[in-house]
């Protein structure tokens, strides 16, 4: 601790401290450095550098890879340097003043990797200050600094609908027990943070089980590294449907689920990806899910005309909804009785219903409805007809 009494303040700071750069912008700051006593500083120097890294064990083995974005050197000089009498290039530092060394660099032209921090990889952006000094080890300061790769969600391809299919049958001991089937659209690819996604899909059962179509966005980060593949899911948020019975089916027409913080996708790093999708799936008790993946391109900018065109949209599709699928008298729901098969009926108010394990959907199990019937009358002896008989 001796050893570094001399400086009283090493520091650095950004220009523009709360910027997110972008490819061939100027990173500029200063090196702010004070001492307690008069030092001979050999040299100041920064390193600026941005790479990404993945890592992960794998057993004994570690996979790790790494990809340059940028790397900038540089050594620091003051405007006017109090030069060593040795004429080695040293500056004399006195106790009271303040001395700045400024810094600036551009960022590369052509795609950088957006600023991330995943399980397995990040891409990380900073700079290296170090101060050398004669006879002292050298001290350094480290800062790091935010850089989005833009996407912009306004081209024809993210701007075009997406839409899916499936359909699968359902068995129970082997025996064939009906099918269920999805179908979705979505009206475009690209979003962006506080935009809502609005699904329109339809939903069939047929197989003698109650089923419960769902909708979450899902995020897919995949890692490289000597020729394995890593590959983490993650489901940022959920809505969901009611519950379909046997025979019956859904619609959904403008149901929305909305785009929440969110970092851009990256798509141009070789060892690192971040994917979206919207999955529209179904729970069938005692079965796999079936599950529609709908791909999405997160992006950073967001224009007036895709937003509008998606409210419009949305305000479309809710009308034609009201108009074409509400019925004019709706009718009483079925018996649960008339519905049910005897042996499908619920035993237990415990029995399981959704193999599904959202922690924030509906509970896990679903309560039998209780039927209570009238109570027989209470027990007599005595005939009421013929006591009613005598009295008249």
């Amino acid at each position: 601790m001796v050893m570094f009494k001399k400086v009283k303040t090493f520091l650095m700071t950004f220009s523009e401290p709360e910027k997110v750069y972008c490819s061939g912008e100027k990173v500029a700051g200063r090196v702010l450095v004070e001492v307690a006593e008069v030092t001979r500083v050999s040299a100041v120097k920064v390193l600026a550098c941005g790479v990404a890294k993945v890592n992960w064990a794998k057993g004994p083995q570690h996979c790790r890879q790494e990809m340059e974005y940028l790397r900038f050197e540089d050594v620091l000089t003051l405007e006017e340097q109090p030069t060593g009498e040795d004429g080695d290039g040293s500056v004399i530092l006195r106790p009271g003043n303040k001395y700045e060394y400024k810094f600036g660099f551009e960022l590369p032209q052509g795609p950088l990797g957006t600023t991330f921090k995943g399980k397995y990889g990040c891409v990380d952006y900073w700079v290296k200050a170090f101060l050398e000094r004669p006879s002292f080890p050298t001290q350094e300061i480290k800062k790091r600094f935010e850089v989005m790769d833009p996407v912009d969600v306004n081209t024809p391809e993210l701007l075009s609908p997406v839409a899916a299919k499936k359909e699968k049958k359902v068995s129970c001991m082997f025996i064939p027990d009906g099918r269920v089937s999805v179908s979705a659209q979505i009206d475009r690819k690209g979003f962006c943070e506080g935009d809502d996604i609005c699904i329109n899909a339809d939903f069939e059962n047929t197989c003698s089980r109650i089923v419960v179509p769902k909708a979450a966005i899902i995020a897919k980060h995949t890692y490289l590294a000597n020729g394995q593949t890593k590959v983490f899911t993650q489901k940022l948020s959920c809505v969901r449907g009611n519950h379909i019975i046997s025979g019956m089916s859904e619609s959904w027409r403008g149901k929305t689920i909305r785009v929440k913080k969110l970092k851009p996708s990256i798509l141009g790093c070789n060892i690192l990806r971040v994917e979206y999708f919207l999955q529209i799936y179904v729970s069938v008790p005692g079965s796999k899910k079936i599950i529609l993946e709908l791909p999405l391109v997160i992006g950073s900018r967001s224009g007036i005309g895709s937003r509008s065109s998606s409210m419009a949209s949305q305000t479309s599709s809710e009308m034609s909804w009201v108009d074409l699928n509400l019925p004019d008298a709706p009718e009483a729901p079925p018996c649960y009785l008339d519905i049910v098969p005897e042996d499908h009926r619920l035993e237990s108010p415990t029995t399981p219903l959704l193999d599904d394990p959202d922690s924030f959907d509906s509970p896990i199990f679903m309560y039998a409805p209780e039927f209570k019937f009238m109570p027989p009358p209470t027990y007599t002896e005595v005939d009421p007809c013929i006591a009613n008989n005598n009295v008249q």
